[in-house]
């Protein structure tokens, strides 16, 4: 049943934005809208939460905790890492037995950066790092590195990239250390991923180029007032959301904490950055992922549930939790007992359904 109502939302979608210009196709069509209502309300509230939930698994196989998240919390869609990835022959199986136990279709999706941050590069040869393609001084080679990933990732089951890094710094994840060469190197593997018809993640907003800790172990903190922030790290992200249609690709937000923007609260966790600068302010209207929730910038200051709790209320869309079945089940009961109790609106989760439900449009398997 899935699989035919978004093949037929999708052929609808296609239909009426055809010939239409990239502002025009950001905007609602009435017969998109009230499909995707239908749809919502053929679900029950913990099938909705599911569908805010990317998930981690642990095996290569298609298991009884991969089935239980998928039929118990409803997830709405699977990372794999190295630990999932052993031959294209494999990961292909374990892409379909995945899609096939799913009421809803998944976003499968990896880290496919290139250099270092790559999967299973003995099987799928990685793009350069952004580092190297940046050097290049060629930005069409972004372009044709996106490209060739989405078409090796398509090939065994993957419909989700995230990449390209938008983050402006000397590292060897980031194309350059200028704001506005970093933003057309992003345009063009944005293109590249389009033009393959496969969505692709910008991260991590609003850029962590400044970051003097590895947010995998703790937070760091970034003085610079909001008009260089905007000037030098927010850019490259406000230059997709002009030109690129929102509902085919995400923006990751990162865990460092910004005192021009929030004083109190990471990225992931403030409504300021969250709701008023990417949502309102930069007018960003497509899916918005946190990241690992799991990682020491987050989770070394409060409990999972609270973690959970203020993403959603600061305004994310997908809670990204890569590892611990556990803390994954926490996380998606806290938000259920939430919205039962009264404290988060039932609304605010169909309002990141609904922009989840407008991506998902556009699988067809």
């Amino acid at each position: 049943m899935h699989k035919k109502f978004f093949t037929m939302l999708a052929i609808i979608f296609f239909a009426l934005s055809s010939g239409c210009s990239s502002e025009e196709k950001i905007a609602e069509n009435p017969a998109e809208i009230d499909l995707v209502e239908e749809k919502l309300k053929t679900l029950s509230l913990e099938e909705k939460i599911g569908q805010m939930m990317l998930v981690g698994i642990q095996e290569k196989i298609f298991d009884e905790n991969a089935n239980y998240m998928l039929n118990t919390y409803h997830v709405g869609g699977i990372i794999f890492y190295d630990r999932n990835m052993e031959t294209k022959d494999q990961v292909k199986k374990l892409t379909d037995d995945l899609q096939k136990n799913s009421k809803l279709p998944l976003f499968i999706a990896l880290d496919e950066e290139g250099g270092r941050v790559a999967r299973m590069k003995h099987a799928i040869t990685p793009p350069p790092s952004q580092e190297l393609i940046g050097r290049s001084g060629d930005f069409n080679l972004a372009k044709v590195h996106a490209v060739e990933t989405a078409k090796k990732l398509r090939e065994v089951g993957i419909n989700l990239n995230f990449a390209p890094v938008a983050d402006v710094g000397n590292y060897d994840r980031s194309f350059n250390s200028d704001s506005k060469i970093v933003a057309e190197f992003v345009s063009q593997a944005a293109k590249g991923y389009e033009e393959e018809n496969f969505f692709y993640t910008l991260k991590h907003f609003p850029g962590i180029g400044k970051a003097t800790i590895d947010p995998h172990k703790d937070i760091s903190v970034v003085e610079d007032s909001k008009n260089v922030l905007e000037q030098e790290d927010i850019l490259p992200f406000k230059k997709i959301i002009s030109e690129q249609d929102n509902s085919k690709f995400m923006i990751m937000l990162g865990h460092l904490k910004y005192l021009a923007l929030d004083k109190e609260n990471p990225a992931t966790l403030s409504p300021a950055i969250v709701t008023k600068l990417l949502r309102e302010e930069l007018n960003f209207q497509g899916v918005i992922i946190t990241d690992d929730l799991e990682m020491g910038a987050v989770k070394n200051y409060n409990s999972p549930e609270q973690i959970g709790l203020q993403a959603v209320k600061a305004g994310a869309d997908i809670l990204l939790v890569c590892h611990n079945y556990e803390t994954q089940k926490k996380i998606c009961d806290a938000v259920l007992n939430a919205v039962q109790s009264g404290e988060i609106p039932e609304d605010r989760i169909n309002q990141s359904v609904r922009r989840i439900f407008k991506m998902k449009n556009y699988l067809q398997n």
